[in-house]
């Protein structure tokens, strides 16, 4: 072999690697995730009149009905003004209901409808199937580590500023 084809040779595997080490930074693998999951979740959640950002507080409340508003911002990372209007908008479809607070007069309690647990189980069951589709190469133990390593992951990351409509879903 000549020396000018061992450079050329040497050259496409070190670019190889050099990919392999982009592709493999977290940063861009959340983000290719991420966006492999939530265009998917995203077009089919739109099909029964939903936003993710909608989905995720129907979500929220089907663990913790009755929560207060800014209980939600915070649990979800959302700005406290951005919570009410996407609060407004579940209400205004019938999604679910604000009623004050039995222990504080000030606050307002969330509480799903009928109409909003019926539309919570249909984008769950969205979720789970591009949730499927996107982790089929995992085990349901592999499945379940990973979803426990991210919640470790974000609880210990640096804190963000919480997401505002402004944003996009």
């Amino acid at each position: 072999m000549l020396s000018s084809e061992c450079a050329k040779i040497t050259r496409v595997e070190s670019n190889v690697s050099a990919d392999t080490e982009v592709a493999e930074f977290a940063g861009q693998l959340f983000f290719r995730l991420w966006r492999a999951s939530h265009t998917r979740v995203a077009e089919r959640l739109e099909s029964i009149g939903l936003t993710t950002a909608l989905f995720g507080i129907l979500n929220f409340l089907g663990a913790r009905d009755g929560a207060i508003q800014l209980e939600i911002a915070t649990a979800m990372g959302i700005d406290p003004s951005t919570i009410v209007t996407l609060v407004d908008e579940l209400e205004s479809a019938g999604l679910a209901k604000r009623r004050p607070h039995p222990k504080d007069r000030r606050a307002r309690e969330v509480t799903l409808t009928p109409k909003g647990r019926r539309q919570l189980d249909r984008g769950r069951r969205m979720a789970f199937e591009v949730e499927d589709e996107v982790l089929q190469g995992l085990s349901a133990s592999e499945r379940r580590d990973l979803l426990s390593l991210l919640r470790r992951t974000l609880d210990a990351a640096p804190p963000q500023s919480p997401w505002r409509a402004e944003e996009g879903d």
